[in-house]
């Protein structure tokens, strides 16, 4: 459970501000946009391809999954926000997303 607070408060730090500036998303919004893409993040890239494979494709796979997943909230909520806003995003949160994966790997299951 740790972990997954960890990747919850991680995701935040990056998301929530870049997400206001960018897109001029209120904080709410973009919290609830940070935590659900945090949620299927540590399903999906942490849990399963992180498992299966390595930090450098579990990396990637993060960063595709929000750019997408951004795209897709942004569209719905009526945030402006371009391709270069949205590829910043994901590769600030990849960043921050490899050193969490080494954190995981090294940490007792």
């Amino acid at each position: 459970m740790d972990k997954f607070i960890t990747k919850i408060v991680l995701n935040g730090i990056v998301v929530i501000p870049l997400l206001m500036w960018f897109a001029g998303a209120s904080f709410i919004s973009a919290m609830i946009a940070a935590v659900a893409l945090a949620v299927i993040a540590y399903l999906l890239g942490d849990q399963i391809i992180l498992r299966a494979s390595n930090n450098t494709i579990a990396t990637i796979a993060d960063a595709v999954l929000a750019i997408v997943f951004l795209w897709v909230v942004a569209y719905f909520m009526n945030w402006t926000i371009n391709l270069i806003q949205l590829v910043t995003i994901a590769l600030v949160l990849g960043v921050v997303e490899a050193f969490f994966h080494r954190f995981l790997q090294k940490a007792p299951r």
